[in-house]
């Protein structure tokens, strides 16, 4: 009943008036935070149609001001470093905020972490979510608390890997109540479309997420940010669950093309990966085990590395030192990789497992679920 009572009053928090749509137009971002002088600067972070972007200003007795244009509001990173030493240095913090048509102001009497944010409808429906998420966050500050402060030896024990995972699914589960929460309360702010991304997640399913965009009004499907969305949702639907798996063909580690419908009659999962991926090479044990009991019955993989243009010799190496021993694929494009933007990857691992109709049977399989989805198929 407690965690029933704090989603509640969440709700009842993001339930207040919001104004309908941010406009297009000049933005002018005045901060004042404490009294940091040079070397101190503060740098806006935000992305736009030419890629990351990244404006900076001396502080003078903690004031800056930033100004620009937008189409429609971007989310963006204000930081603030005292050493002026850029965004990656040792004292940096930051907040996040919305750039939007109009004067925004954000103000602390010292430091950013606390700083106050005014002007604009989206702003103003960020500190409402901000302010429902604030439990949340504390649950998972208290999580990384805790992982980190763990000895190595701990870190290595099964029972606190899968208590912390545990723990780690719960917190993540109340984040959706959370953004879930705030989009039923706000269908008419541009917010929810944010809050919606983040509710699907890096691998959004289109069977989740497309009702509640639905339930957003008219006004915020119909604006840019809406529009981009439902196409979106369009890709989706051709990689999801019973979709005809999208063909390609890519070279593979000899330069020998190979051919997703070259795996017809067969089930397959396309597994994309890259050496560099973290998360990748420690599912990839998993993939091996599976590979080794199932293969001979049917089952098969073809890899597909989103690595970097000019390291082959680090996929390759990659390849032997994890004992991949199945078909492996790369364009050596990056996020670029053409597979990858067939399927409308946009974080890794990820793999889709089709049958041997070439239909999509399972997305998304790690660990033990892949071990599951191939005892179903395998040993009825």
């Amino acid at each position: 009943m407690k965690y029933i009572k704090k989603i509640l009053g969440a709700a009842a928090i993001l339930a207040m008036p919001t104004v309908l749509l941010a406009q297009s137009g000049t933005y002018t971002l005045n901060g004042k935070v404490g009294t940091l002088s040079a070397p101190a600067k503060a740098y806006l972070m935000y992305s736009n149609a030419a890629g990351r972007q990244t404006d900076s200003i001396t502080m003078t007795n903690g004031a800056f001001t930033f100004s620009g244009t937008v189409d429609e509001p971007k989310s963006a990173y204000l930081i603030i470093s005292k050493s002026g030493s850029g965004t990656r240095s040792n004292d940096v913090h930051y907040i996040d905020i919305y750039l939007e048509a109009g004067k925004i102001s954000v103000t602390s009497p010292d430091s950013i972490d606390d700083a106050k944010v005014t002007g604009g409808p989206m702003n103003t429906d960020n500190g409402k979510l901000k302010l429902a998420m604030t439990s949340v966050n504390a649950e998972m500050a208290q999580l990384n608390k805790d992982y980190y402060g763990a000895t190595d030896e701990q870190r290595k024990s099964k029972d606190f890997s899968d208590a912390i995972q545990k723990r780690s699914e719960a917190i993540g589960k109340e984040q959706k109540d959370v953004y879930l929460a705030f989009i039923k309360a706000n269908p008419n702010s541009q917010m929810s479309l944010f809050a919606l991304k983040n509710y699907g997640g890096s691998i959004p399913d289109v069977n989740e997420v497309e009702p509640v965009f639905n339930s957003l009004s008219a006004q915020v499907k119909a604006s840019k940010m809406g529009m981009d969305y439902a196409a979106s949702l369009e890709k989706m639907k051709k990689t999801a669950v019973g979709a005809l798996a999208p063909d390609f063909t890519m070279a593979d580690t000899a330069g020998k093309p190979v051919a997703l419908h070259d795996f017809k009659g067969k089930y397959v999962l396309v597994d994309f990966w890259a050496s560099w991926c973290g998360p990748c090479r420690a599912e990839n044990p998993n993939v091996v085990a599976a590979y080794a009991k199932y293969h001979d019955k049917g089952f098969n993989v073809l890899g597909v590395s989103l690595d970097q243009p000019g390291a082959q010799a680090k996929w390759l190496k990659a390849i032997h030192d994890d004992h991949l021993t199945w078909t492996q694929v790369s364009d050596l494009k990056f996020w670029k990789n053409e597979a990858a933007q067939l399927y409308s990857v946009q974080a890794i691992p990820q793999n889709f497992l089709v049958g041997p109709d070439g239909k999509i049977v399972g997305k998304d399989l790690r660990g033990d679920d892949l071990e599951n989805k191939l005892k179903e198929l395998f040993d009825k």
